[in-house]
């Protein structure tokens, strides 16, 4: 990988773009049964995702999409980290994507004044966890989330993180 990472904030018109890397990653490489239609904040990302304290980055290797993360604001000066997605060519320690976004995200959160992160994810994302864990992200269980946290059908795991 030649090419440095670039993250931005996510602009309207890339959802097809965005859609396309997540579904592949989800069904393709990880067999979820879930689509586009059980994904609504991917049709209205600005609205969804970029609000308060929230907002959605892409990261870029050139043109090509490597990946994504978001935070969604959930009240009381709390987030949840959701769509944390990097595509396989773009992973690894040493390409630094992931961490990249990771950043990214945490950066914005503290400047923001977010006092903690949660995020879940599904129980099939072993390499997810071992990068929330080295990130500093500690397990938890589903009933230690706040009531705002939106949990979806997928997750089975949870994480935080505090900032404050």
């Amino acid at each position: 990988m030649n090419e440095s990472v670039r993250v931005s904030p996510y602009c309207p018109g890339q959802e097809g773009e965005v859609l396309d890397l997540i579904l592949n990653i989800q069904r393709g490489e990880f067999g979820l049964a879930i689509t586009a239609a059980d994904q609504p904040d991917l049709a209205d990302i600005p609205n969804f995702y970029q609000q308060d304290n929230g907002n959605f980055w892409l990261a870029r290797r050139g043109q090509a999409l490597a990946g994504t993360v978001a935070l969604k604001d959930i009240g009381g000066d709390l987030c949840a980290l959701r769509k944390m997605f990097v595509a396989r060519e773009h992973r690894g320690a040493a390409a630094g994507t992931a961490a990249a976004l990771l950043r990214t995200a945490l950066d914005w959160a503290r400047d923001k004044g977010v006092q903690a992160i949660y995020l879940g994810t599904t129980d099939r994302f072993l390499a997810a966890h071992r990068f929330y864990a080295k990130h500093g992200f500690t397990e938890i269980p589903k009933e230690a989330l706040p009531r705002s946290f939106p949990v979806m059908t997928v997750d089975s795991k949870f994480f935080t993180m505090p900032l404050g």
